[in-house]
C-alpha cells in the first residue's frame, strides 16, 4: 500500500516586530478595509481562500451527518459543524491575505479524508470567493462569500456576506446557512481580542427542517459563559426536537426535548417555552492547538499544513504566492516590497482590464470583464441568487498538467 505523506506539524517562529497599528489605522475609520494597503505585519501567512478552506478543519461531522437516517439529527450535528469554524479565530487576529483576481486554492485530502476542496478569488472589489468541496463519504459543500470589513475607531467587524449550501447525495437533504459577524476589539489600545455575534439560520430546503443558533456577544457585565452559542432544531411544522448548546471555541451538545410546557418570566411579557431534555450528547469538540501554537500564529494542526508547498498545483495556488512564503520564512520586509509589487501590478492589470471593457463594452457582462476559470455565475434554484458555481475541470486540468487557462498573477 502506498505509504501516507506526513504533513508538517510545524512553521517557521513569528518574528517579534512591533508596530503602531494605530498610525496606520487612524485615517481608515469607517473605510472599506479591503481598499488599503497594509503591510504584512497585520497578516498571518495564509490567504482568505485557505482560511475558507480551514473551516472543513472538522469535516467527520459531516461523514457523520451523512450516515444519519434523522433529518433532525442530521441537523444537529450540520449546526455543529456550522460553529466549529470558528475555533480556530479565538486567538487568531491577524488578517490573512485578500487573494489576488484569479489566485486559486485547492486542498486534496481524498486519501486522508475523503474530499478535495478548490477555491478561487472571482473577484477583487469587493473581495469574493467561491468555494467547492466533495466528498466520497457522501457529501458536497459550496459557498460564495463576499467579505465586508469595516473599521469603526476601537474595533473592526467583519461581515461575511453569501451563503453556504450543503448537499448529501443519499437523503438529498440540502441545507442552507450564513456566517456570522466577526469582531476584533482593542485596535488602539490593550490586548486585541475577536468576538463572534449573532445568528445563523440553517434551513433544510427539502424538508423545511430549521435551526436558529444564537451566538451571544460577549459582555464583561454578564454571568454567562463568555462565546456561548445556543440552538433549537424544529421541525418543517416548528415543533421543537433538539436544544443545542455550547460555546463556538470548545464544544456543542444536543439534548433531545422530551416535553414542553409554557412558562412565565418571558420578556415583554410573553410566555416563555420551557423544556425537559434528556442528557445532552457530545456533538463536537476542538481539538487542542499544537505545541509552541503561541509563536506560530496560534495555528492549528491543519491551518500548520495548509501553507505546505505541493507538486503540480496551478501557478495561481496561495502556497506560490511570493510574499506570503517570504512572510511564513519570518522575512517581513522582503514580504512587505513584494506585496507593493503585486499590488502594483494587480491595479495595472485592473486598469487595463477596464480600458478593453469600455472598447467591447457591448460584449461585456462583468464591467471589470473578469470571468474566473473554474467558477462560472449561476442563479441559485433554491435561493434564487446569483453566485459562483463550479464549473469542473480543475483536477482534470491537474491530471493532465496543463494550466494554459490560468492567469499569469505573480
Amino acid at each position: 500500500m502506498q505509504q501516507r505523506r506526513t504533513r508538517r506539524s510545524r512553521i517557521p517562529d513569528k518574528p517579534n516586530y512591533s508596530l503602531n497599528l494605530w498610525s496606520i489605522m487612524k485615517n481608515c475609520i469607517g473605510k472599506d478595509l479591503s481598499r488599503i494597503p497594509m503591510p504584512v505585519n497585520f497578516n498571518e501567512p495564509l490567504s482568505m481562500l485557505q482560511r475558507l478552506t480551514e473551516d472543513l478543519e472538522y469535516s467527520e461531522l459531516l461523514d457523520r451527518a451523512a450516515r444519519c437516517d434523522s433529518s433532525l439529527e442530521q441537523m444537529g450535528l450540520v449546526a455543529a459543524f456550522s460553529v466549529s469554524s470558528y475555533s480556530t479565530t479565538v486567538h487568531r487576529t491577524a488578517k490573512p491575505f485578500n487573494p489576488l483576481l484569479g489566485e486559486t486554492y485547492e486542498l486534496d485530502r481524498l486519501e486522508e479524508y475523503g474530499y478535495r476542496s478548490i477555491s478561487e478569488q472571482v473577484s477583487h472589489h469587493p473581495p469574493a470567493a467561491a468555494h467547492h468541496v466533495a466528498s466520497e463519504r457522501g457529501w458536497t459543500l459550496w459557498q460564495h462569500i463576499t467579505i465586508d470589513s469595516k473599521f469603526r475607531g476601537k474595533y473592526i467587524s467583519v461581515m461575511p456576506l453569501g451563503n453556504i449550501h450543503l448537499q448529501f447525495y443519499s437523503s438529498g437533504n440540502h441545507y442552507v446557512w450564513s456566517k456570522v459577524t466577526s469582531t476584533v476589539h482593542n485596535i488602539i489600545v490593550g490586548k486585541l481580542w475577536i468576538d463572534q455575534s449573532g445568528d445563523i439560520d440553517i434551513v433544510n430546503t427539502t424538508t423545511k427542517d430549521t435551526c436558529r443558533l444564537k451566538f451571544s456577544p460577549y459582555s464583561y457585565f454578564s454571568r454567562e459563559v463568555p462565546r456561548k452559542v445556543t440552538g433549537v432544531v424544529e421541525d418543517g411544522e416548528g415543533t421543537a426536537h433538539y436544544i443545542l448548546s455550547g460555546t463556538w471555541d470548545d464544544k456543542m451538545e444536543s439534548a433531545k426535548i422530551v416535553e414542553s410546557s409554557q412558562g412565565c418570566g418571558g420578556s415583554e411579557g410573553k410566555q416563555k417555552t420551557v423544556y425537559q431534555t434528556l442528557q445532552p450528547k457530545l456533538l463536537w469538540k476542538k481539538y487542542p492547538l499544537p505545541d509552541n501554537a503561541e509563536n506560530m500564529h496560534y495555528f492549528s494542526t491543519l491551518a500548520l499544513t495548509l501553507n505546505e508547498l505541493e507538486e503540480g498545483v496551478a501557478p495561481t495556488d496561495s502556497r506560490l504566492r511570493p510574499d506570503q512564503r517570504l512572510m511564513e520564512a519570518g522575512l517581513w520586509d522582503e514580504a512587505n516590497i513584494e506585496k507593493q509589487r503585486l499590488e502594483d501590478r494587480q491595479r495595472l492589470e485592473r486598469k487595463r482590464r477596464e480600458v478593453q471593457a469600455n472598447q467591447v463594452l457591448e460584449e461585456v457582462q462583468d464591467i471589470e470583464g473578469y470571468q474566473p476559470v473554474w467558477f462560472e455565475k449561476r442563479t441559485d434554484e433554491n435561493t434564487g441568487e446569483a453566485s459562483y458555481m463550479y464549473r469542473g475541470g480543475y483536477w482534470e486540468a491537474k491530471e493532465r498538467q496543463d494550466w494554459s487557462h490560468c492567469p499569469e498573477i505573480f
